[in-house]
């Protein structure tokens, strides 16, 4: 089985048909359903959330087959992903895209976990905390991207879970959670 770092890659990766879009529906179903499940599970493994269409991305490009996806092939998987509310274009050129390998109410759901597990009810944190303090290492929460971070809390703020204050700058906002 063929690697990339440490994220084992699927059969398919491997098959040069895979690496062009394919003019049968039903295969072109399945083919983009491969790819995205891909791109999920990678950028999840390797905490990647941002892809953008012009760069060169790792799963982009086979060299071992000596296959690249073309522009419009990964301009249809991130579109896949997009109508999935698994990623969000970044800009109106759609040329970044965000990748969401969980939703913003499961990353809220993480963030609730880590709260409970780390006793933080009723503590104070600032954002640059919860993304890469002690208590986050080796958790999904370390390294998060900051606009999915804030998203989240966002979301637990308006359910009452917590309240975020600004800070002196952005690494200082803050966030006190409730009980």
């Amino acid at each position: 089985m063929q690697r990339l770092g440490s994220y084992e890659l699927p059969q398919f990766f491997n098959y040069p048909p895979y690496f062009t879009l394919q003019p049968v529906r039903e295969t072109r179903e399945k083919q983009t359903r491969l790819w995205t499940e891909l791109l999920i599970g990678y950028c999840r493994s390797q905490k990647v959330f941002v892809i953008g269409l012009e760069d060169e991305f790792p799963l982009f490009t086979n060299p071992v087959i000596e296959r690249s996806l073309s522009y419009e092939a990964r301009e249809e998987f991130l579109n896949a992903l997009v109508s999935e509310g698994r990623a969000e274009w970044m800009d109106k050129g759609r040329k970044k895209c965000l990748i969401l390998w969980l939703r913003i109410q499961d990353w809220a759901d993480r963030i609730l976990e880590f709260v409970r597990e780390n006793g933080l009810e009723n503590s104070v944190m600032t954002v640059e905390e919860i993304r890469s303090g002690i208590e986050s290492r080796g958790t999904e929460l370390e390294g998060i991207d900051r606009g999915v971070l804030m998203r989240a809390l966002r979301f637990l703020e308006q359910k009452g879970n917590l309240a975020i204050f600004k800070g002196s700058s952005a690494d200082d906002d803050g966030v006190k959670f409730s009980s």
